[in-house]
């Protein structure tokens, strides 16, 4: 064995006999739930589609992949290449949809791999049959009926669908490509309930579009559009498939849609432990810049988690952590590595003890959504950003 790669397997080892002082954890059990959940939304026709790009956001892309299979999804959907194939690499063999673009030059690999492919136009579909050397690929066509970010535009400024079916018919008829799918995504599925009227107007154009094809005879076997907001607002949108997104992990699409009360169930809690504990007077300066002062006695614990870990600086005197089944403040400005909270609320705090920093305590849930609202962001960002430093345990 080459030297590097046994120092690299010893260290690892070794590595996984130390206790995480920060972790996080992943209900495995609640994952499942949650699929149950969504399987129980759609009708029996409807495929589920697990997107899990970016690691699963940020939940652990292998065991997220095996559980939404085990759970009925029929396809895993990824955005970069290198995603794609170390599930292929982890031994994982069902249909898998990159959405993200591809070296043309990994064309054949990824053909050879078994991967679906997106395409937003016909020079992108040339490109790669191009490239695919007698290899054949499944590849879904993608249609911007309004978010303007990538694919071939048919919406309601389109009154002319001949350019529209020419890139389907050119599509679909280039060696080496099968076209299996037809999808587009929405702007505003997520928007307060009055605010949706855009998100039904891009629906109604890819409507027109899947209905013409009909016609003419070229609909390709597997059309969707229904991220997770519109997959819990509206059934109509399901078609073939349904791509659920965040809320296969617990948390909401946005303010507007309360997973929770739909019985859906956080599946990441991020634990840290205190390591320090002090007393301090009145007046007392905690943390970069002073920023947070004692108004009286008070009793501090240093949390071993900050923005290193992925636990936003910006929630520096705003933020709130679970301690023993209660809620206590962030106090002063979070560091790279540390944080402090005021436990003087929480006489019995002793070194030690687990923090949640988001997720489920108990009876207690603070919720990564509630702790974006006061960085001023959303859950996807909290789960995403986490760093690699900080391990995930599997908690089945």
């Amino acid at each position: 064995m080459n030297s590097c790669i046994r120092m690299k397997i010893e260290a690892e080892t070794e590595l996984m006999k130390i206790e995480p002082v920060t972790y996080a954890e992943i209900d495995l059990q609640a994952l499942a739930g949650n699929y149950r959940r969504l399987k129980a939304l759609m009708a029996p026709t409807v495929r589920m589609a697990a997107v899990i790009k970016a690691d699963a956001y940020g939940h652990g892309a292998v065991r997220t992949a095996r559980t939404a299979l085990n759970e009925g999804a029929s396809f895993l959907i990824v955005a970069r290449p290198e995603e794609a194939f170390e599930l292929r690499l982890a031994g994982i063999a069902a249909p898998i949809l990159l959405l993200g673009a591809l070296p043309p030059e990994n064309a054949r690999e990824a053909a050879e791999a078994g991967i679906t492919l997106s395409v937003n136009g016909f020079d992108d579909a040339h490109e790669l049959s191009s490239r695919l050397g007698g290899a054949s690929v499944k590849v879904h066509l993608k249609v911007d009926t309004g978010m303007g970010r990538l694919g071939f535009s048919f919406n309601e400024f389109s009154a002319d669908i001949s350019d529209a079916l020419r890139t389907v018919r050119s599509v679909a008829s280039l060696p080496g490509v099968e076209l299996e799918g037809l999808y587009t995504h929405f702007a505003s599925a997520d928007a307060a309930e009055e605010e949706t009227a855009f998100c039904l107007t891009q629906f109604d154009s890819f409507s027109r579009m899947i209905r013409i094809l009909e016609k003419e005879n070229l609909r390709p076997p597997i059309c969707h559009c229904a991220n997770s907001a519109a997959t819990l607002r509206f059934p109509q949108m399901h078609l073939d498939m349904c791509r659920v997104g965040i809320v296969q992990y617990g948390l909401r699409p946005s303010e507007f849609v309360d997973v929770a009360a739909l019985g859906f169930r956080p599946v990441m809690t991020l634990r840290s432990r205190i390591i320090y504990l002090k007393e301090v007077p009145a007046g007392f300066p905690i943390s970069y810049g002073s920023i947070w002062k004692s108004h009286h006695p008070s009793r501090i614990a240093t949390v071993a988690v900050g923005y290193g870990d992925g636990y936003h600086r910006c929630l520096s005197n705003r933020g709130e952590m679970l301690l023993r089944g209660k809620r206590v403040p962030v106090v002063g400005r979070v560091c790279m590595d540390l944080t402090m909270i005021d436990v003087t609320s929480v006489p019995e705090a002793a070194v030690g003890d687990e923090v949640t920093v988001w997720g489920v305590e108990g009876s207690e849930t603070l919720s990564a959504d509630e702790v974006a609202a006061a960085a001023g962001t959303i859950g996807y960002e909290m789960t995403t950003g986490l760093n690699v430093r900080v391990p995930r345990i599997f908690k089945e």
